[in-house]
């Protein structure tokens, strides 16, 4: 027989927690339009260098920026800024995923480059506060997760647009042990989330020229949620007549990524948030190492740029937290240039990360004793991004 209460109880909390995303929805239908950085000076530009390995990989992608932007810098027109206290030690202490003066500062930039923070895990002894990169999408409602995964030489391009502030992670710190025996988690599809981030999707394909959208969800099990998903594609497909689209399932799509005949006919991918998140590392592993992979965190009024993988503690405790890689950060510093109008700049630089890391590779990365550091890296980087012959030694690579 069930329990009266226990039952009362499940209910009142799903009601607080269906009352939170109620309210969200009417806050997206009346969200303002998209900033213009070219009306802005100083652009300001926020560094935020996080947990265990991000420091160190944070600092040698700030350096790159710096050169590349020295001449915005003396001019005015940017402005570096950084912002300390994203650390676990000082988000345990004050029981805050994001504390309140650590987010103040974060909303005086107009985009961060952030290294990756950790999030605490039942019974690794740190306090259960959500996840600092989830709760800094909600609070800038930075809505689109875009991950590039670049190999010319195979001819894969393709460019991943995760919906990043929905489905199971919204409300992932959120869930109820109804009883003992039974725990039940939440997730969270809207019709306004989907369209936002479907539309950013297949603008970016007539704008870069692509021809294809391909939809990931797992509508044919999970028929209501992804179903909206999924809905939601079909009408925005509508309005670009000049781009095709298909819908493939996580599971089958997660094998095709490893088919090696049809990999390449992928060009930009849209998909909700947790399989985004699965699939976005998946490429990254392909493209060499999910510590070659920088992804963009974009919302209408704010920009937060990110590696995709993790702290690694591990590292940390080994000491080899010099070993590594900083390409995750320079890659999504790349892409922070492109978003603020240095479009020249952000090409630059993921040309000279190809170079560096996928063509020459004289400085080999292997986490270890055994490679390079992520100092000699970073030197290694901003001595490609500064020779006169980049474009042309980019090009005869990229060909061969």
């Amino acid at each position: 027989m069930v329990d009266k209460q226990v039952l009362e109880t499940a209910k009142e909390h799903f009601g607080k927690v269906l009352e939170g995303q109620l309210e969200r929805v009417e806050n997206l239908k009346a969200e303002g339009d998209w900033t213009d950085y070219g009306a802005i000076s100083p652009v300001v530009i926020g560094v935020l260098g996080g947990d265990g390995i991000g420091p160190t990989i944070t600092e040698e992608a700030k350096n790159v920026l710096e050169y590349l932007l020295r001449e915005q810098v003396d001019s005015g027109k940017v402005e570096f800024r950084t912002i300390d206290g994203l650390t676990i030690e000082n988000r345990a202490e004050k029981l805050q995923a994001i504390p309140d003066d650590v987010l103040e500062e974060i909303r005086k930039c107009h985009v961060t480059l952030k290294g990756p923070t950790h999030t605490p895990e039942k019974g690794d002894g740190w306090p259960n506060i959500e996840s600092a990169n989830v709760a800094m999408r909600k609070a800038l409602d930075l809505f689109a997760n875009v991950r590039p995964v670049r190999i010319p030489k195979e001819k894969i391009d393709w460019i991943i647009f995760r919906e990043n502030t929905e489905d199971m992670y919204a409300v992932g710190s959120q869930g109820i042990n109804v009883t003992p025996d039974l725990a039940m988690d939440f997730r969270v599809i809207t019709s306004q989330g989907s369209r936002r981030i479907l539309q950013l999707a297949f603008d970016h394909a007539r704008r870069t020229g692509k021809t294809k959208v391909t939809v990931v969800t797992k509508a044919n099990v999970v028929k209501t949620t992804d179903g909206k998903f999924l809905d939601i594609a079909r009408e925005v497909a509508e309005d670009y007549p000049d781009i095709t689209w298909d819908g493939w399932y996580i599971d089958i799509m997660t094998a095709k990524l490893l088919d090696l005949e049809r990999r390449h006919e992928f060009q930009v991918i849209a998909l909700p948030n947790l399989y985004g998140d699965i699939l976005s590392d998946e490429a990254g592993q392909i493209q060499g190492g999910v510590g070659t992979a920088g992804s963009a965190n974009i919302g209408k009024q704010y920009g937060m740029f990110e590696a995709i993988h993790g702290s690694a503690p591990r590292m940390v405790r080994e000491g080899r937290d010099i070993y590594a890689d900083p390409s995750s950060v320079m890659r999504a510093g790349a892409m922070m240039l492109e978003h603020i109008g240095y479009s020249d700049l952000g090409s630059r630089l993921h040309k000279a990360l190809d170079v560096c890391g996928q063509y020459e590779r004289k400085v080999v990365m292997t986490g270890r004793s055994t490679g390079a550091t992520g100092r000699e890296f970073g030197e290694y980087v901003m001595a490609t991004v500064q020779e006169a012959d980049l474009e042309s030694r980019w090009e005869q690579y990229s060909l061969t």
